[in-house]
């Protein structure tokens, strides 16, 4: 591997990073969804597939809803769990965060994959794929959840079990049609994700037994974007890849379009910007009611903008066949995430906070590098699935998390937010 394919992952691992990082001020589905669009629109900028360029919506759409439906998933008691002054619960809270983790990571990282390895000779049957994850989604959530009893973190949502059934019956589908690159894909990217997330709770942990003055709940949420994007990176760019040579038509670009650019959005929008909810963010602020209007209505302006630029934009012939175009793409569409994520805090009250100006700092990185990587070369590789390695990596792991969780209680004598699923 040499040094613009390391550049090249390091730039998605950054993006998907910062992204989910700027998540963590809206949260659920909708904030994973774009974070993860924005995940995928880096890794075809840095693949430098021509034939990937002309399906950049597709594949983002794609890879948003993979990693977007896991935001369904109810996590913060488990943060909590790994937050435990005994070995237990500790243990049990970053394995848990693990398994969630690794959902993300195995939706994300797989239907962006799926989408990748589709072709002309061996078409992906996406109705077939997602009628089977819905049933799969429903009976082992039955089964687990309410035959077996099988709870996570009681009593919030147990949804994790749904995403599970979901991620187990994309695997059967790609294993029975033989979609070797894709479940790569899957795989690495969910043990990334997963041990992102374990070890992000672990830096959180760490992190306040210090008295660090930031935002470790945003380390944690950096973690998990920046293990899960660079091995969905690497496990893309160091698989072989059909050459397309039938492009999206204009009804799936215009969903797309649609899907990324008004749809996340407006969601985002009626959930964390609307008046009635910015005054509820806002109420320690003073004028509390004005911050929030004003707010709310540059918010609103932001966003028409950005969903009338890309209709008109992205509906012109052939605007995706440069790269700078594609590049503009990409930084408009993370920029407004990164500005919502100032406004929705509290920037026109004067609320600013580090790990927001640390955002634009990766952000002007990620350009930059994008620019260096552009102009050089990149070596191709035709890894395989290599079943008893990836054993290995999956038994070291857990025994490095099993390690956290026993250096986690060994430094402190209970926090803030920790909690027991078990009695000590």
């Amino acid at each position: 591997m040499n040094r613009t394919q390391i550049i090249s992952i390091l730039i998605v691992g950054m993006s998907l990073a910062t992204a989910w990082a700027v998540r963590g001020q809206f949260g659920h589905e909708q904030g994973a969804a774009w974070a993860g669009g924005i995940g995928a629109m880096a890794l075809v900028l840095v693949a430098k597939r021509p034939d990937w360029h002309k399906k950049l919506l597709p594949i983002t759409m794609i890879s948003a809803i993979g990693w977007g439906v896991t935001g369904m998933i109810s996590y913060g008691r488990v943060v909590g769990y790994g937050r435990s002054d005994n070995y237990p619960n500790a243990l049990y809270g970053l394995m848990m965060l693990f398994v969630i983790g690794a959902l993300f990571g195995l939706l994300g990282g797989g239907l962006t994959g799926l989408y990748l390895e589709s072709s002309d000779t061996k078409r992906v049957k996406w109705g077939r794929v997602m009628a089977e994850m819905v049933a799969g989604a429903l009976l082992v959530y039955g089964l687990l959840v309410m035959q077996l009893g099988i709870l996570m973190t009681p009593p919030r949502s147990e949804a994790w079990a749904l995403c599970l059934g979901a991620g187990m019956a994309m695997i059967w589908y790609m294993a029975r049609n033989e979609l070797n690159g894709s479940l790569r894909v899957a795989l690495y990217t969910a043990l990334g994700a997963g041990f992102g997330f374990a070890f992000g709770n672990f830096l959180q942990t760490v992190g306040t037994v210090l008295q660090i003055n930031f935002n470790m709940w945003n380390v944690m949420e950096y973690s998990i974007g920046f293990f899960g994007g660079t091995t969905m990176a690497y496990t893309v760019l160091t698989s072989k890849w059909p050459t397309s040579t039938k492009y999206p038509k204009t009804w799936e670009n215009r969903t797309a379009i649609f899907f990324l650019f008004a749809f996340i959005p407006l969601i985002i929008f009626r959930e964390s910007l609307q008046y009635s909810e910015l005054v509820k963010r806002m109420a320690n602020f003073q004028n509390t009611n004005q911050i929030a209007q004003i707010t709310s209505w540059v918010s609103a302006i932001i966003m028409s903008i950005g969903i009338l630029t890309a209709w008109i934009t992205l509906n012109r012939r052939n605007i995706l066949n440069k790269f700078n175009n594609l590049i503009f793409i990409f930084a408009s569409y993370f920029f407004i995430y990164i500005t919502l994520s100032y406004l929705v805090t509290g920037a026109l009250a004067g609320q600013f906070h580090l790990n927001h100006h640390l955002y634009l700092i990766n952000f002007a990185a990620i350009l930059i590098l994008i620019q260096y990587v552009r102009k050089h070369e990149s070596l191709s590789f035709n890894n395989r699935m290599n079943f008893p390695r990836y054993r290995i990596s999956f038994l070291g792991i857990l025994l490095l998390i099993a390690l956290l969780a026993l250096i986690s209680i060994s430094i402190q004598d209970g926090l803030p937010g920790a909690h027991n699923r078990f009695d000590p």
